[in-house]
């Protein structure tokens, strides 16, 4: 945490992303175009709506994005796992930021309540990710709470999102 700012541009995901900002086999985000965000704009270990750690990060929309072409040809519209996954990988992203050792896995989501739609009219969507548990021993985990926003309109609301943490083989 110490060592590691509180917000990120495109080039410190990027280096996340390559292996280079946790060190290998550490807390990893994918590379584009499955990377969902373009920048962090706040990540905490202690913030958020449950004094846990919280992390809020942007991804700025447009209509060349990859999945509107396929995802539907004539009603394009962003996958809505897609917002999921950028929520995992925010929640990932926090256990190897707050120095957490281990590869980042999804485990599982209590609830998932899909409002609304990001549609390539949409200039911007906003994560947002709470605590609501984290487990720092032999098994590493974190348990939060995650909306996602675009262009301020609330349209993915996640609950119990469980991310883990484990060796590389």
């Amino acid at each position: 945490m110490a060592d590691f700012p509180s917000s990120f541009d495109k080039d410190g995901l990027i280096k996340c992303a390559k292996g280079e900002l946790f060190g290998p086999g550490n807390a990893q985000l994918p590379m584009p175009p499955m990377l969902m965000m373009d920048r962090i704009t706040e990540i905490s270990a202690d913030g958020g709506e449950f004094g846990k750690g919280h992390v809020v990060a942007e991804f700025d929309i447009n209509p060349d994005l990859w999945f509107f072409e396929c995802h539907f040809p004539g009603n394009p519209v962003m996958p809505g796992c897609l917002g999921l996954d950028g929520l995992w990988q925010l929640t990932g992203f926090n256990l190897g930021w707050r120095g957490m050792q281990g590869q980042g896995f999804a485990l599982g989501v209590g609830e998932v309540k899909l409002k609304g739609m990001v549609t390539p009219e949409r200039k911007m969507i906003k994560y947002y990710v709470d605590f609501t548990k984290v487990i720092d021993r032999r098994l590493k985990m974190g348990v939060a709470n995650g909306r996602v926003e675009a262009d301020g309109e609330e349209i993915y609301l996640v609950e119990n999102m469980k991310v883990g943490l484990a060796a590389a083989d």
